[in-house]
């Protein structure tokens, strides 16, 4: 259990070196990005540490016009959304992405005991809401099962060949035989049975596996990807020079 879990965010400075989470499995969010907006910078810093803790990867905007142009740009399984925010407030950002048809899971941040807020953020198109000052787990838990509603439309179960993944239960099998991968291993290859039959570049996994801001370099993934094609001993990941990588 995290250190005072329960305690709202705002009201407690946590040292770094004991920031951690553990409110659920790790392994259901690696993989997973959110977008937080939030100009508030010590908060918005506190729920990025936390979420990263938490195996998210996890981008930041400081602002409502540096938030509509990242939600709109890149691929996000929620994004966390202040109402309060200066250039364009959440309600605004909010109604444009819906406007755009951006059906990205919302979860708005409202003001406390703010009734007309929390209605507001639900007319524009939010999918749910959290009164300021919130607690880590709370935020955790309306996460999950905002995705876990926002997700209802994906297969649950992916098979390309003889490698069948069910993404709930993180299972991976080969001929009915389950393959134990790490957390990394299972985000790369469910992202590629997702686009199965695209041509996925290494940067595109790269911001979806880790984050938006990993400056590091794409080698990375063939370092996964060939793990990945040892455990499987199956040739479904196909390579494609210049271009990056395909399941078929």
């Amino acid at each position: 259990m995290a250190s005072c879990p329960g305690v709202p965010v705002g009201l407690l400075k946590v040292p770094e070196e004991n920031f951690r989470w553990n409110s659920g499995s790790r392994c259901d969010t690696v993989g997973v990005r959110v977008l937080v907006v939030e100009d508030e910078v010590r908060q918005a810093d506190a729920v990025r540490r936390g979420l990263e803790a938490e195996g998210f990867a996890v981008d930041v905007a400081g602002n409502g016009t540096d938030g509509l142009w990242l939600a709109t740009e890149q691929p996000y399984d929620a994004i966390i959304l202040d109402v309060m925010l200066p250039g364009i407030n959440g309600y605004r950002v909010c109604a444009e992405l819906r406007r755009r048809s951006i059906t990205t899971p919302i979860l708005m941040l409202t003001a406390k005991d703010g009734e007309l807020d929390e209605a507001e953020a639900l007319e524009t198109g939010a999918d749910d809401f959290l009164s300021k000052p919130f607690s880590y787990v709370v935020l955790v838990a309306r996460l999950r099962a905002l995705m876990r509603r926002g997700g209802s439309t994906q297969p649950v179960t992916l098979v390309a060949g003889n490698v069948e993944v069910e993404t709930t239960r993180r299972r991976c099998q080969v001929d009915g035989r389950e393959v134990n991968l790490t957390a990394r291993e299972f985000a790369i290859l469910e992202y590629l049975m997702r686009r199965r039959g695209e041509v996925v570049p290494k940067r595109e996994i790269v911001e979806h596996v880790w984050d938006f801001a990993y400056d590091g370099e794409d080698n990375v993934v063939e370092v996964h990807v060939s793990a990945l094609r040892r455990k499987l001993a199956s040739p479904i990941i196909e390579t494609i020079r210049g271009g990056g990588y395909r399941v078929q």
